[in-house]
């Protein structure tokens, strides 16, 4: 028997200290990179994108996949692209957690859309507003003494 799945996630996590270091043009160097991460793993990729201080991922996961591990796996893997190829000067490294959120197939193309604007975004909202409303959109609790 075949396994058959369909959750589309959206995984958001930002810089350490929400730093403004993932400046132009080693976004899209970064991008790619992860995106290749993503295919090893054969994971779907729908889009990627961020702003100077986090990124989105819009990816299903392979069954074989747990969505920590992917993850840890992306967090460490770019970080050490990043130092490597000296990508980001300031670039200290990512948040210790992240956001997962799960989307129907139905809401693909709107999700899609939404990450593909980042930079649109964050001219009216910060990272902390739109992380916020994501929690709150998906009903999730959360501790307001913790860093987001």
């Amino acid at each position: 028997m075949s396994t058959y799945t369909q959750i589309i996630y959206q995984i958001v996590f930002s810089t350490k200290f929400r730093e403004r270091t993932l400046t132009n043009p080693g976004r899209e160097e970064l991008f790619k990179y992860i995106t290749g991460l993503l295919e090893n793993k054969k994971c779907h990729l729908f889009r990627i994108n961020g702003v100077e201080d986090h990124i989105h991922i819009v990816t299903d996961l392979h069954p074989s996949i747990s969505l920590s591990s992917l993850v840890k796996d992306i967090k460490l893997a770019s970080t050490e692209y990043i130092k490597r190829n000296k990508l980001f000067s300031a670039f200290i490294g990512w948040q210790e957690g992240y956001g997962a959120f799960t989307y129907s197939i139905k809401e693909k193309d709107r999700l899609i859309e939404y990450v593909k604007n980042q930079e649109e975004h964050h001219r009216i909202r910060t990272y902390r507003e739109e992380y916020l409303k994501m929690l709150q959109e998906h009903g999730i609790e959360y501790n307001e003494k913790y860093p987001l």
